[in-house]
């Protein structure tokens, strides 16, 4: 009985994160040298883009943030962007915050890059165009359990422990 009750509580938080969405004035279908990574053979101006979020479930109480791309040629795709422990009155980065304006006690995980906040992409040049999947992650924690310095797959794994809705929104690039 105690494992229905618990399956049910799930579907039903599922079902209402189904408003949640993830919105961005700064991409489209196609990310622009303004997120392109400057080094690693990209010479883009690195700007993290805006993204805004509403409709997040019940008993939101901080968001996290990321930027994956699943097509990187590593075998386990490459973390571009982790930010974690935004306070729930918070539904919008602005453009160019990384690093700069986030607000108070936010968190931006080392990326793979190995430097803490936003990385673009920079896909190698003649492959396809990659998917770069944005996604807000509303937790049911106000903060993780996390360092800068924090490895992505531990990072991960404590967003998802504590996940009650998410919203993405993927935009493309190849050079």
């Amino acid at each position: 009985m105690k494992r229905l009750l618990t399956a049910l509580t799930l579907a039903v938080s599922v079902t209402m994160a189904g408003n949640f969405t993830l919105k961005s004035s700064d991409l489209a279908g196609q990310l622009t040298k303004v997120q392109e990574f400057d080094g690693f053979g990209c010479t883009g101006k690195n700007t993290s883009p805006q993204l805004q979020w509403e409709g997040a479930p019940e008993g939101t109480k901080s968001f996290a943030v990321t930027m994956y791309d699943p097509d990187a040629p590593t075998g386990s795709g490459w973390w571009h962007w982790i930010v974690v422990n935004i306070p729930a009155k918070v539904h919008q980065i602005d453009t160019g915050a990384s690093r700069k304006e986030m607000p108070k006690g936010v968190i931006e995980v080392q990326n793979d890059y190995g430097n803490p906040g936003f990385g673009g992409a920079c896909p190698p040049k003649s492959d396809k165009p990659h998917r770069y999947i944005f996604t807000v992650y509303a937790l049911d924690v106000e903060k993780l359990p996390v360092k800068e310095s924090t490895n992505a797959p531990i990072v991960g794994f404590q967003i998802n422990a504590h996940t009650i809705g998410k919203a993405s929104l993927i935009s493309y690039y190849g050079r």
